[in-house]
């Protein structure tokens, strides 16, 4: 039985999905820059007014976070990655070895969208014609061939938001006159995480007053918490 060629396409440029992803990581990643700092310059603010320990454990928690974040996206997206390279290479196998049903595969899928079953199967064999691999990976997994989410840029992006997140409350709580340190950095953190709410809802065609409302609601508990655990030291 006639098979079509299955080799590996020529690099292309990124699927709107793969920028997407790469945002998401950098808006989620700016997002707890922003928390996880403020948290500690509040639990440290309120236990010692001396300003550089404050600015240093302020620093000290927004490398850990974006390191952390870092290497958290890395880890999960090279599994994504690894996961869909495996899932094409054994379509590859099952092309050579098992053409037919593959082809049924895809014309089930336009017959289950409403195309009559001589026109699907029509479609079917012209598709697997012009490009067996391609068109399995896209009906059974909604892959692209070639595209793959970039581990790296997935990291370097959370690096950079959650250093750039967290620095606005950093700065405030640092530099702000003592008169409206405290005031100035709920303004910062409250308008940040507003900003993180209403990006993350504009990538994932989400709610975009809910998530505003969300993101503040969870900022103000978060300064909330780590206020009240800085009484307690």
């Amino acid at each position: 039985m006639k098979t079509m060629s299955v080799s590996k396409p020529k690099k292309q440029k990124k699927t709107m999905a793969e920028r997407s992803n790469t945002l998401r990581a950098g808006v989620l990643g700016s997002n707890d820059g922003i928390l996880t700092v403020v948290g500690v310059l509040f639990s440290v603010a309120v236990a010692t007014t001396n300003t550089f320990t404050i600015f240093i454990a302020g620093l000290s928690d927004l490398l850990a976070c974006a390191f952390s974040m870092a290497s958290g996206e890395y880890a999960s997206v090279s599994s994504q990655k690894d996961t869909e390279r495996a899932a094409i290479e054994k379509e590859r196998e099952l092309i050579k070895t098992n053409y037919q049903d593959e082809l049924d595969v895809v014309a089930n899928y336009y017959v289950e969208r409403g195309v009559k079953e001589n026109t699907a199967n029509s479609i079917a064999k012209e598709l697997m014609e012009k490009d067996a691999l391609g068109t399995v990976v896209r009906v059974k997994y909604d892959l692209q061939l070639g595209h793959y989410m970039s581990p790296w840029d997935a990291a370097f992006s959370s690096l950079v938001s959650a250093a750039s997140g967290g620095i606005f409350p950093l700065v405030a709580m640092t530099l702000l006159p003592a008169a409206i340190k405290w005031p100035g950095t709920i303004l910062a953190v409250t308008l940040s995480v507003a900003l993180t709410g209403y990006l993350s809802a504009k990538l994932g065609d989400g709610l975009v007053k809910t998530a505003i409302i969300r993101n503040v609601i969870v900022g103000i508990i978060t300064m909330a918490i780590h206020y009240s655990v800085g009484l307690m030291l």
